[in-house]
């Protein structure tokens, strides 16, 4: 009897296969044995762990505005410039942070991050001028907390992710609103019963108590422990270090600003950053206290924002994988306008319905836009896409730099923040409309490392 041989499988079927064994559980180190789970979900989860760590430095300047007032005298003007300060370079700080991770490690960088922004707040304790405010909290966290910004979970994930990119960069976008969700009403209860100084200083052991978990678990590339990124198909080598941080980001900037897509892109995340960390996290509590709602319960329902901030953001990863995000982008600051227009009819001594249906709404769209801002980066900027990202960050912070000051003038000038509610909500409308404008950049064409990107010219 004649032995029948097994039917062979044809070659574009071993491959199809093959493909899609490695994109499960990952791709295995060369000679070695693949892991149960990847590498890449460990570093994203210590990005998680550190960025909920650094959301302590962001929950404490709207708390902080009240407390200074009565204190020291000086005008909401006055410390709103130094919060202004810290929001700007908080971004301005990100595109040089995301070359310095190619330069020497995403380690090192966040390391020294976090011990200064330590250092910044552990100073503002003894201060007595509103210089010292400015330098202290102003430039030495706005820094520190800059190089941990979102340029930080961009870097992580183009480097360690090639699947489910979207979804990770909403998680780790969540993880501000998650850390903001644990600090929050901590800080607020320390500021009404003892002070604002135990806040700044609960705030500046927050920091260190993170640098071992990224000193000991955060690695800086999937090759440093023999493995592909999440979803590769090949290993690829770690890249030498770059030299010239500096140089490179504002080379990126010089490149990236001969394009359209990239002045869209700013301009609708400045206005995303004046409208949510620039309007609402800085002057939303002390808008409340003056309506006679007590400061806890006004950081409360900011906590409640961090909460569904979550939800929303992971969501918009998830949409983001799915969806075209240009239209994501438009939908997001159009429904957040309109919600900008109701909220001065909303402010009241005590929490009501349509209060708790306004930070619902709010807290969804919080940051929903970073992912598809990320995606959009990414599809336009290729491997400069982290940098990239980092100069449109920069032009967030200098938008809620900037709502963050006119707020605390308006209130100064008018006795009330109405105008500026307004103000922001139609803004939030022109950013919907210039997420519109923004088209899909065409197959083959040239990234930032090119001569032009396809897209709106400036």
């Amino acid at each position: 009897m004649t032995q029948t041989s097994e039917p062979s499988v044809p070659q574009p079927v071993r491959q199809e296969e093959q493909r899609q064994e490695q994109e499960l559980l990952t791709s295995s180190p060369p000679g070695g044995r693949r892991p149960r789970l990847h590498r890449a979900w460990f570093v994203a989860a210590v990005t998680f762990v550190t960025i909920i760590g650094a959301a302590a430095f962001a929950s404490l300047p709207g708390l902080l505005i009240d407390p200074l007032h009565e204190e020291f005298h000086w005008s909401r003007a006055t410390i709103g410039l130094a919060i202004s300060v810290n929001l700007a370079l908080y971004g301005l700080t990100a595109p040089f942070a995301a070359a310095l991770m190619d330069r020497f490690g995403i380690r090192r960088v966040v390391a020294v991050a976090l011990t200064v922004i330590s250092v910044g707040s552990v100073l503002t304790v003894w201060m007595t001028t509103a210089w010292q405010l400015v330098l202290y909290w102003g430039v030495l966290v706005g820094m520190g907390s800059g190089s941990m910004a979102l340029a930080f979970a961009a870097t992580v994930t183009n480097r360690w992710f090639v699947a489910k990119r979207g979804l990770v960069t909403g998680v780790l976008t969540a993880a501000g609103a998650s850390g903001q969700l644990v600090f929050l009403p901590v800080l607020s209860w320390l500021v009404v019963h003892h002070g604002w100084r135990p806040a700044a200083i609960t705030v500046a052991l927050a920091a260190p108590a993170v640098v071992p978990l990224v000193w000991l678990l955060l690695r800086d590339h999937p090759a440093d422990v023999g493995q592909s990124a999440y979803g590769a198909t090949e290993f690829v080598p770690k890249p030498p270090p770059r030299t010239g941080a500096a140089r490179r980001a504002v080379g990126v900037l010089t490149r990236a600003a001969r394009t359209g897509p990239f002045w869209l892109l700013a301009g609708t995340f400045a206005i995303c950053g004046a409208s949510t960390n620039g309007l609402v996290k800085t002057h939303f509590v002390p808008a409340e206290h003056d309506h006679g709602m007590p400061v806890t319960a006004a950081a409360s329902l900011l906590a409640v924002i961090g909460v569904f901030d979550i939800v929303g953001t992971i969501a918009s990863g998830w949409f983001t994988d799915r969806f075209e995000p240009r239209r994501l982008l438009a939908v997001y600051y159009a429904l957040r306008g309109i919600s900008l227009l109701f909220l001065p009819m909303l402010l009241a001594p005590s929490v009501h319905p349509p209060m708790v249906l306004f930070i619902v709404f709010y807290g969804l769209d919080w940051v929903a836009t970073v992912p598809p801002t990320i995606a959009l980066c990414r599809e336009h900027y290729g491997e400069d896409s982290a940098i990239v990202f980092g100069w449109v960050l920069a032009s967030h912070q200098v938008g809620a730099a900037l709502v963050a000051y006119l707020g605390g003038v308006v209130r100064d000038v008018f006795g009330s923040y109405d105008v500026i509610w307004y103000a922001s909500g139609a803004m939030c409308a022109a950013a919907a409309l210039m997420a519109l404008v923004l088209r899909p950049r065409a197959a083959g064409s040239a990234g930032v490392a090119g001569v032009v990107v396809q897209g709106v010219r400036p």
